[in-house]
């Protein structure tokens, strides 16, 4: 009989996350070797451990699972990189994608399709959540520039055009256009609902 697959599971909600384990551990073929809560736990996990599958949430403190996914893809090219998401945002699809990803699933899936989707990306196939990948065809490209996105987020949090210009080492002006361009481009009435909307699509 071959080895198992060793997999690393990435999940802030420990409920979530012991579910997930007991889940995969049921399978013949899969072994979950590492479990971590934080983004910016995994890459040493990774280290630390020989993993086959890492298995990323987005929504984690540290990093976000895609975040983690660029980290690892850049030491780890040849590890397979699973990234699950609670929230269906296009956006997501196309920046877990750019970010090294071989599968992006909704963490709802059934247990079954989870694990096929650990022997699929392992075999070299690239699983995609179908409704996900119909919804980010629909929604087009992220519209906004890295630039736009790095001040539309740091003006997340009410922050005032001059601390935005101070954080940002830029002057009151470039950010104000950045702003206005962001604004523009979604459609938006002013930063905050931007900001919102930027979200809603996983653009930020």
């Amino acid at each position: 009989m071959s080895a198992p697959i060793r997999v690393l599971l990435a999940e802030d909600q420990s409920m979530v996350r012991e579910a997930l384990a007991a889940l995969l551990g049921l399978e013949d073929d899969i072994e979950v070797v590492a479990q971590v809560s934080r983004g910016d736990e995994v890459l040493a996990a990774v280290r630390e451990h020989d993993v086959d599958v890492a298995l990323l949430d987005i929504e984690m403190p540290g990093a976000t699972g895609i975040e983690a996914a660029a980290q690892v893809h850049r030491e780890f090219p040849a590890l397979k990189l699973v990234v699950l998401t609670t929230f269906g945002r296009p956006g997501y699809l196309r920046s877990a994608m750019e970010s090294g990803a071989d599968a992006f699933l909704v963490k709802d899936a059934p247990a079954a399709q989870l694990a096929a989707a650990i022997r699929k990306v392992l075999a070299g196939e690239r699983v995609i959540d179908p409704t996900l990948a119909a919804a980010a065809l629909a929604e087009g490209a992220n519209p906004l520039t890295d630039r736009e996105r790095e001040v539309l987020r740091a003006a997340a949090d009410g922050s005032t055009n001059a601390e935005l210009a101070a954080a940002l080492h830029l002057s009151q002006g470039t950010v104000r256009n950045y702003l206005s361009m962001a604004i523009q481009k979604l459609a938006a009435r002013n930063r905050t609902e931007a900001v919102r909307i930027a979200r809603e699509k996983g653009w930020l």
